[in-house]
Order: structure tokens, then sequence, then C-alpha cells
């Protein structure tokens, strides 16, 4: 199985505790890059908070914004995938916040609405880099339908707040969670993962050979179906149970040590390859007939390896190789 994608989360995952890219995360990326694999961001945050880390990448790819909810390409801008709330679901789940007295935020068009400034949405902002903007009760009647609502509580209330959503909204909304307080909804079937295969779609790059990274309850959906799913150190529980490989944590240069181990494994196997099919060629020769190339055959003096190979492995190993060789040919 060859890596032909590579899909990261942002916050906790790529980015360092000082939310920044590492100078060796960024080296990996580049070389992967440079190796002809498609890398993405994969994140729940807004598109406009992508975009500056996009730049420092030289991406050229879409990016997967609100949890999937947007697709739109870094340099283009060209939105490929657009699946906001059914706008009475969202109105429903600002009546419900509002009752509630949970502080919520709504994403419209790429913009950040909030009730009034408060403790949450100043953190929210040093963490996305993105302003806030503050208006009043009307961010209770909103007139288009918004990529996602993010909720905010404290750590003692969210696993209760989380079930209560969950059992109100049941089958009208997912909810999932990037952080401890952040419980995020979204349209249902809008996750990272659904995004993800069909961005590889595009690319013609299959599951299996999509490698996907990240650390929370949202990176879930694309560690447990890729082909090679990675959890970073610092992940939840839940999300390394769901990996198939735990790399060093975000301020470790996890995604650079996970990517640097999926180059250096495919460069083995290609020279693996390599070796195997000189060692092919001194085994058997090329047929022809009238200057075509009707086959392989074995060299004189060679049947008995040949037929060691086919006792070991099957003899439709032997008959692979004589094919790869006339093809070869």
């Amino acid at each position: 199985m060859k890596i032909k994608m590579i899909a990261s989360d942002m916050d906790d995952t790529l980015l360092n505790n000082e939310r920044k890219i590492s100078p060796r995360n960024l080296a990996a990326i580049k070389r992967a890059l440079a190796a002809g694999i498609v890398f993405t961001l994969a994140t729940g945050r807004m598109y406009r908070s992508i975009k500056p880390f996009a730049e420092q990448l030289q991406l050229d790819v879409p990016l997967i914004a609100y949890n999937g909810a947007l697709v739109k390409g870094a340099l283009s801008e060209k939105v490929y995938v657009r699946k906001p709330m059914q706008l009475q679901t969202a109105l429903d789940a600002l009546s419900y916040c509002k009752e509630k007295d949970y502080y919520v935020q709504v994403y419209i068009d790429d913009e950040l609405l909030v009730k009034e400034e408060n403790e949450y949405s100043r953190m929210y902002s040093r963490i996305s880099g993105v302003p806030t903007t503050a208006v009043g009760e009307a961010v209770y009647h909103i007139t288009k339908a918004p990529y996602k609502l993010l909720l905010m509580t404290e750590s003692s209330d969210f696993a209760a707040a989380w079930q209560d959503v969950a059992n109100r909204f049941d089958r009208r909304i997912d909810v999932t969670s990037s952080k401890d307080n952040f419980l995020e909804l979204m349209e249902p079937a809008v996750n990272k993962w659904v995004a993800v295969k069909e961005l590889a779609e595009s690319f013609g790059i299959k599951p299996d050979e999509i490698m996907c990274i990240g650390d929370s309850n949202n990176d879930i959906s694309m560690i447990a179906n890729a082909g090679i799913g990675v959890a970073v150190a610092n992940a939840k529980p839940q999300v390394q149970q769901a990996a198939k490989l735990i790399t060093a944590s975000n301020d470790n240069d996890g995604v650079a040590l996970a990517i640097e181990n999926i180059l250096t494994r495919q460069a083995e196997i290609n020279l693996l390859r390599r070796v195997v099919e000189i060692a092919v060629l001194r085994l058997v020769r090329v047929q022809r007939v009238g200057g075509l190339v009707v086959g392989a055959v074995p060299r004189e003096g060679e049947v008995d390896v040949l037929r060691n190979v086919a006792a070991q492995h099957g003899p439709e190993v032997v008959s692979h190789i004589l094919g790869v060789v006339a093809l070869a040919a």
C-alpha cells in the first residue's frame, strides 16, 4: 500500500503549543509534496483561519474547513463542497442555546458571529486569529444557513451538554468536539472523513492510499477509515484507540515523524522492488516472435530456482514474475 494523500488536523496536531508549524513539520510536508503526495489540512477551523497556514506550506489544493462543511481551494478559492446546516435546524439549535444560556458562535460566509464579546470569544480569537463580530440578540435570529454552530461550556458541564444536544436534535444535527469545552454542531453526515474521501476520489486516490493524522473527537472519522490513521501522543484515548499508529505529540513534531516514516518506508519498498526486478531478470529471458514480445521463460539452469519459488510462494507468483518481465520488455 502506497500513501498518495495525507490529511492533517491543525490544532493540537500539526500546530505546536505555540500554534505554529515547527521547522521539522514544515520540512517533512515539503518532502511529501516533492515526492508527489497530496497534502491537505482537515480542520474544524474557518477557511480564513486556515489560509495563512496553507500559504506558509505553499499548498495548491482544496482545504477542508468546518469539519468538512466547506472545501475550498487554497489558491483559487474555488468552492468544491458547501454543506451548511439547514437554516431551520440552526434556528432551533440557537433557540435552545438561548434557553440554556449557552455561549454560542455562529459561522456564516466565513464570518464569526457572537451575541457579545466575553472571555470565550476572546479565547477563541486568540486561537483562531479571527476576530468575532458581536451582533446582540440577532445572533439567535439569523437569516442565512451557517456552516456550523459552536457551543462552549465549563468543562464540568461539557459531557451533559453534549448528551442533551444529541438527544434533543437526534438525526437533525451531528455533534462532535475539537477541544474539551468546544461542542460543534454540524449538518448530519458532515465530517472530516467524508470530505477527505471525496477529495481523494477527485485525485483518483483510494481510501487505503490515504494517511490521516489528528488528536480529537472530530478526527475519529478520518483516522478510523483511512488506510493509515495516526493519532498524536497527546490525542484523546478514544482517538488513539481508533488509530493504527501513534506518533509523537504535537509539541514534538508528531506529524513530521509520521510523514518521515512513510517516506522512508516507501523509499525502501521502491528499492526492494528494483532489487527484485534485477534478480528476476537474471532468472528469466524474454520470449519474442517476429520481434514481438509474447512472454518470458526461465533461463537455462534457473528452472529449479523458479520451482522453489513456486513451492514456497505459490505458482501464481512465478506466473506474475514472468508476466512482469514480459510487460517490462
